[in-house]
């Protein structure tokens, strides 16, 4: 597992997989491209002896001929098996097969997409549940990984399984994409040696997706590499919008739709905002695709400072889609530099502020290490206050209400030098630390606490304000 990148935890749950005296069942789910089916193989490398791989929409027909072909690959034939009528009589051609390949150190079986095999009526679930219970379960040198990127299909149907799968899943992980410091680690790892403001820059775009930096070449700008991925006739994320909601949820349109409402609201959107801006219903339906988003990575929640989750706050989070939506969506400009032109434009002003604050909500561990609290017990949560009738209203995206007695109230602030607080920006600190103050009655001191990319600029507003800040260089550590 050297060549793997990050992934502590995720290696150190593999490795102890192996070791283990009983068979394992391993459910491992995360978005698309966030490097899933590598993780698995480069964990077990040679102890893979049966992988199959779902294919998206495909007919019950040609999954089990899917099957069969994966059967034949695994068993080193010129011939193919017979392609089975159906799936009980599929794990049963995979457990003679396997019956015959087992030794005394674990073998891996690995199905790749899980929930994409899984078509309507074709009863491949409980045939797996069966296969699983009656004699997988059994074999103590076994170990079973299914991996999905439909992470609440998995969640539902496999880990909160209430039928013959249920607490029969041994270990799991939810892969994340790379923070700042695993993303600037494997463009070393490729020879490409970018400064932290340049891998910043990726990050807003990209996010933290393993498959969307791998085409990067040594001697490339950031810029450049937006340009040919995102705005160029052949560019490999020019149609993956289209593909990302589509590949993973039923009635995407309905998934898109929330996407496309949030992009537009910074400060984010309650539910019920997002229903009024989309047209969705309350109900079961909406509760499903809220969480199906929120569990594949691309909507966070968050709970407002002293209130429970009816009053929640969701945000965008997936930077390739706030970007798309912004940019490339319908662009009338494309080709070489399209990018370039837009680095001084009042919507690359408007799209990095927005950029970065998803980022820093998504580094608070570092946020807090930086601060020297990384010990400390603490809530993260977000507040806003609208006045009934006239008066002042405040929006603080992010709050660290501290065990210690403090709050960390963060401004986060993309800049391309020193951020500089003037007198206007002063004036709008001391009203929102006056509202929270006065609407929210804390019993703890407040710490206004600045997250920049290169810092502030110490002139007498600072002084005066800030207790704390944090640059964007910490967010890599």
């Amino acid at each position: 597992m050297d060549k793997l990148i990050g992934r502590q935890e995720e290696k150190k749950i593999l490795a102890n997989a192996l070791s283990s005296p009983e068979a394992e069942l391993i459910a491992v789910y995360g978005r698309r491209r966030v490097g899933k089916t590598y993780l698995i193989r480069n964990a077990y490398k040679e102890r893979i002896i049966f992988e199959m791989t779902g294919i998206h929409e495909a007919k019950l027909a040609e999954q089990l001929q899917n099957f069969s072909l994966s059967l034949q690959n695994a068993m080193n034939s010129a011939v193919p098996p017979a392609i089975p009528d159906n799936w009980i009589t599929a794990f049963d051609f995979l457990r003679k097969y396997l019956s015959t390949k087992l030794s005394s150190q674990k073998s891996v079986i690995f199905f790749d997409e899980f929930p994409w095999i899984h078509t309507a009526k074709s009863g491949f679930l409980q045939a797996f549940e069966h296969f699983w219970n009656v004699w997988a379960s059994r074999q103590a040198n076994l170990l079973l990984v299914i991996c999905g990127s439909a992470a609440s299909w998995m969640m539902e149907n496999i880990i909160n399984n209430k039928g013959g799968l249920h607490n029969r899943i041994s270990r799991q992980i939810r892969l994340l994409p790379f923070n700042l410091g695993e993303v600037e680690s494997y463009l070393k790892s490729k020879r490409i040696n970018l400064d932290q403001y340049q891998v910043l820059q990726l990050y807003m775009v990209m996010g933290g997706i393993p498959h969307y930096l791998k085409d990067m070449k040594p001697g490339e700008s950031a810029a450049q590499y937006i340009d040919r991925l995102c705005f160029t006739k052949d560019g490999t994320l020019k149609g993956e919008f289209k593909n990302l909601y589509r590949s993973l949820f039923d009635n995407a349109q309905n998934h898109e739709a929330v996407i496309r409402a949030l992009a537009k609201k910074r400060q984010g959107l309650t539910r019920n905002e997002i229903m009024e801006a989309t047209g969705l219903s309350s109900g079961g339906t909406t509760t499903k695709l809220f969480s199906e988003l929120e569990e594949s990575g691309f909507i966070s929640q968050y709970i407002p400072f002293d209130k429970d989750s009816k009053d929640a706050i969701y945000k965008l989070s997936d930077e390739y889609s706030l970007f798309y939506l912004k940019f490339m969506e319908g662009a009338k400009s494309t080709g070489a530099g399209t990018w370039l032109r837009q680095l001084n434009s009042a919507s690359f002003r408007s799209w990095s502020g927005f950029a970065f604050e998803s980022i820093c909500l998504k580094h608070v561990v570092q946020i807090k290490r930086s601060l020297g609290i990384e010990g400390v017990h603490s809530e993260i949560s977000a507040w806003r206050y609208v006045p009934q009738k006239g008066g002042s209203g405040a929006q603080i995206d992010l709050l660290i209400d501290r065990q210690d007695l403090c709050i960390n109230i963060c401004e986060m602030k993309f800049s391309t030098a020193e951020f500089v607080i003037d007198k206007k920006y002063s004036g709008e600190l001391e009203n929102k630390i006056k509202v929270f103050r006065n609407n929210t009655k804390p019993k703890k001191t407040l710490f206004l606490t600045m997250v920049t990319t290169y810092g502030v600029h110490k002139n007498s507003y600072f002084s005066h304000l800030i207790q704390n800040e944090v640059t964007a260089a910490a967010l890599f550590k």
